[in-house]
């Protein structure tokens, strides 16, 4: 006789694999398959003598040892804290006091993904609203699923998020009765994944300014993922939406030592309103009673000693090169190709490339025929959600240069065009045989 059926509860049902978690099998399993697909960084620029260091610094000094290796807080290690509270201030230009910060509003979380599924937990109910990006960071859409939000999106233009668009949305939401349901407003707003796009600098108080004149009954969160500020190649750096909340009460930015260091410390933080904070620590607790210990001493030690700084430098050399490589790419292989258009990212990981007349999907042609010539990417139709209609673009690719070699980067372009080719020529085909 067969076991009981598992009861398993709604938020399990809800929750499914994320899309990209196929690409990333299948690049691992496919040898001499060039991947585009999902967003790791590059091996080589791991600081691995720099984290040994330090490790071995900490543990052969006894007491150091011991702190690194006992429990933690909940909240994160006071010292990283202290220094990522300073991070942050000091890319945006002021004091902590100047925008009502301190150290006790910053949690260190395992990674940043962990914030933004802790914030979820604390302030969604099924059935609530989150707005985003039209297209936006797919793994955040998954999670969204999890807690039964609703996703509505807001397009984007060259300068990110379109202002406009988002206060229209807002006001339709008022005027339906619906805003009340609206509790998050999350961006990428910092060389975006998926499309490498950046808010412009003008946007940005708009963006807190349109969150506060909107909190009528309830007050709406701005979650700001910053995860690749500091991989920025070209032009200066733009001050961050938390910069233009000086109270602290509308933005909770969130950021991870991932991109910019290692992404096997698994260190992420936020800075939030404390009357956030508490409820996220609440939960964090029973989560895991605060992040790994070690890491914390060791990304700690690192900013301190200056490796941070010089490595994240280092860094943004290579990724230059990695994305110079795959501009030039896409200019010797497409240029002429009518149908393509692609993003000039000033930072970041990913190229967004769109091929009109393509079908780039999952079920799409393109797909087998990259992985036929060797090349993978993400299909673009993975970072929306449907229109009223049911219906996303489906001519949109991701294209992430962040782990792939700078000759595997110009061998994958050739790849893709060779692969678009092979599918206009099998559509030739089919015509002349009145397929």
């Amino acid at each position: 006789m067969p076991p009981a059926p598992l009861s398993r509860s709604g938020k399990s049902r809800r929750t499914a694999d994320s899309p990209i978690s196929y690409y990333v099998q299948k690049a691992l399993s496919t040898p001499g398959l060039i991947s585009f697909a999902a967003g790791l960084v590059d091996e080589g620029s791991l600081p691995v003598d720099e984290v040994g260091a330090a490790v071995a610094a900490i543990v052969s000094d006894p007491a150091a040892g011991r702190a690194a290796l006992q429990y933690g807080s909940t909240q994160g290690l006071p010292a990283l804290r202290e220094q990522v509270l300073n991070l942050v201030c000091d890319a945006d230009g002021v004091r902590p006091s100047d925008v009502n910060l301190t150290a006790a509003d910053v949690c260190i979380t395992t990674g940043s993904q962990q914030l933004l599924y802790l914030l979820g937990e604390v302030l969604f109910d099924p059935g609530d609203i989150v707005i985003t990006e039209a297209p936006s960071y797919f793994v955040f859409h998954s999670l969204l699923q999890s807690h039964g939000a609703k996703v509505l999106t807001v397009p984007m233009d060259a300068d990110g998020m379109k202002a406009d668009a988002m206060e229209a949305l807002l006001e339709r939401l008022r005027r339906s009765g619906e805003l009340s349901r609206v509790k998050v407003i999350y961006t990428v707003d910092y060389f975006q994944n998926p499309t490498g796009l950046t808010l412009a600098n003008d946007r940005r108080p708009r963006l807190v300014e349109l969150a506060r004149r909107f909190s009528t009954d309830h007050r709406i969160i701005i979650l700001e993922d910053a995860a690749y500020r500091e991989l920025r190649y070209s032009g200066a750096d733009l001050p961050s939406v938390k910069r233009f909340d000086p109270t602290n009460e509308f933005v909770v930015y969130t950021s991870t030592f991932s991109k910019p260091c290692a992404p096997g410390l698994k260190t992420g933080y936020a800075l939030m309103p404390p009357d956030l904070m508490e409820p996220v620590l609440h939960l964090k607790g029973s989560h895991d009673f605060g992040s790994a210990n070690l890491a914390q001493h060791v990304a700690s030690r690192l900013m301190a000693s200056g490796v941070y700084a010089r490595h994240a430098e280092e860094l943004r050399t290579v990724y230059r090169k990695k994305r110079d490589v795959m501009l030039a790419s896409l200019d010797a292989e497409f240029g002429d190709f009518p149908a393509a258009r692609w993003t000039v990212p000033t930072g970041g990981f990913y190229v967004w490339l769109t091929l009109d007349g393509i079908d780039t999907g999952p079920s799409g042609p393109l797909v087998p025929a990259a992985l036929e010539t060797g090349v993978m990417y993400v299909p673009g139709e993975f970072g929306h959600v449907p229109d009223e209609t049911g219906r996303v673009p489906n001519n949109e690719c991701r294209l992430c240069f962040g782990v792939a070699t700078e000759e595997q980067i110009a061998e994958g372009i050739r790849r893709l065009r060779k692969a678009c080719a092979a599918i206009g020529e099998g559509k030739r085909a089919k015509a002349k045989v009145g397929v």
